[in-house]
């Protein structure tokens, strides 16, 4: 009797397992991960060996700007799309035209560099963070490129809101580009 549940069962699990998508999705558990760009490559990062301090910073600081950047790529590599959309200056961008970027990609992920000096110009501060993304498109393939987020902040002039006082992302020079390029 024993043996033959173990005969009835064997079918019945086997329609319980996983089935190919009929989408061409490439699923990720299939794949092995993809491996950062290294530094100094023509993908990744600049092989900059200068110590970052790890020091408090504040958030008006090139580190608060850069803070921003870590923040909205975790956003995205948890596809939490509304909340990294709201760290544009102009919101992003309508929410489903914002997510819908990202339909491409099964995998995506960044490495943040260093930030640049802050500049300023017209009451803006500008700071510019170097970027190396990578991860796999839906259809497989690997992908890896080198860019750089710039992000504006007012510069404390009087009667600026909380909002024009903090680092928003101004445009991105990295797949997807959003925003204004």
């Amino acid at each position: 009797m024993t043996a033959r549940l173990a005969i009835i069962a064997l079918p019945a699990l086997a329609a319980c397992a996983p089935q190919p998508s009929s989408n061409n999705v490439v699923a990720n558990d299939a794949l092995v991960a993809v491996e950062p760009p290294l530094p100094g490559t023509n993908q990744g990062l600049p092989d900059d060996r200068t110590p970052i301090s790890e020091a408090a910073f504040t958030p008006d600081s090139a580190q608060g700007a850069a803070n921003v950047v870590q923040t909205y790529f975790a956003l995205l590599e948890e596809r939490r799309y509304a909340e990294a959309r709201r760290l544009w200056g102009d919101g992003g961008g309508a929410a489903e035209d914002f997510a819908d970027a990202f339909l491409g990609y099964a995998d995506y992920h960044a490495e943040i560099g260093a930030p640049g000096e802050i500049e300023g110009a017209a009451g803006s501060l500008y700071a510019e963070v170097p970027v190396a993304i990578y991860g796999r498109r839906t259809n497989g393939q690997e992908f890896r490129q080198r860019g750089a987020i710039t992000l504006r902040r007012v510069n404390d002039v009087p009667g600026a809101t909380e909002a024009q006082l903090r680092w928003h992302i101004e445009r991105s020079s990295v797949e997807p580009r959003i925003g204004p390029q």
